[in-house]
């Protein structure tokens, strides 16, 4: 049985492998040296500037602007997307499971096999200002002063935009941890009862503890998700990350310097910042969040 396994399992690998190294691993390589040139994209010349990227981005009100909008989803989507998904996955699992959990859960995750593009595009015409979801449901309901233009004022359009990624997250995390506390054996909750121990008490003394591997590797997604955010925001804000930059992230910055103005030599700059903030946060998340094993 054992005979040729390696040699079997390396064949297995070595396509997949050599693919992902040149289609993922090769650009992020290659985006460290651009980053010190003035590369325009298109053209086979260009000049090694050393630092001057790095320099002028320091010194880019925009990129500081884009940075706080991160560090703002940073600590905004981890926070409400874990809190909402485990109130939920506790409410499904509660006494053994409610009624309908099924069905919830297939409503909660919903959002999350719709394409990107799909989820944007539907909530373009819910938050669109004059017959759209949104404004007529609150017209509807007396609420007229309410109603206004939710992507195209800068005091609401981050905040709308976060609401629709909570929305399109959630289910997944639902799903995740809905299925983490249903490996949970139903004898300790009965022990917790016999205690005296009340639902609260036995979800934060028990069900938290025995599933923190799972949250920790949630709170690991959302953060670099959080960094990395793009696609909604591309679809849903005014112009590029607009208006006058409200919704302006990394990431979008990064595009519209590398694809509409042609500097990828600084778009890459970003890049290589970009990607060094994520291994560095990520690490933080991981050494912040860890705790002892518990084992059942």
């Amino acid at each position: 049985m054992h005979h040729g396994k390696y040699r079997f399992v390396i064949g297995l690998l070595l396509i997949p492998l050599g693919l992902y190294a040149v289609f993922v691993v090769s650009p992020y390589v290659q985006a460290f040296p651009i980053a010190f040139t003035d590369w325009e994209g298109l053209s086979a010349t260009y000049t090694y500037i050393g630092f001057d990227n790095f320099v002028a981005l320091f010194h880019d009100a925009i990129f500081w602007t884009a940075l706080r909008h991160n560090l703002f989803l940073l600590v905004s989507l981890p926070t409400i997307i874990i809190t909402l998904s485990l109130f939920f996955s506790a409410v499904l699992n509660h006494r053994g499971g409610i009624r309908g959990a099924t069905f919830y859960k297939i409503v909660y995750f919903f959002p999350a096999v719709l394409s990107i593009a799909v989820v944007g595009v539907l909530w373009q015409f819910i938050f669109e200002p004059r017959s759209g979801l949104l404004n007529g449901f609150l017209r509807g309901v007396g609420l007229d002063a309410l109603a206004q233009s939710w992507l195209g004022d800068g005091d609401t359009a981050l905040g709308s935009i976060m609401a629709v990624v909570v929305w399109a997250g959630v289910g997944f995390y639902v799903v995740l941890f809905t299925a983490a506390m249903a490996a949970i054996p139903k004898e300790l909750y009965e022990a917790a009862l016999l205690d005296g121990a009340n639902s609260i008490q036995a979800f934060f003394r028990i069900t938290l503890p025995l599933i923190w591997n799972t949250v920790q590797v949630a709170i690991a997604f959302l953060v670099i998700g959080a960094l990395d955010q793009f696609a909604l925001i591309k679809v849903l804000s005014v112009g590029s990350g607009g208006p006058n930059n409200a919704t302006q992230v990394i990431s979008l910055y990064m595009y519209t310097n590398a694809f509409t103005y042609g500097r990828f030599g600084y778009a890459s700059a970003i890049g290589v910042t970009l990607f060094a903030l994520n291994m560095i946060l990520t690490v933080l998340t991981f050494r912040l969040t860890r705790r002892e094993r518990v084992v059942y």
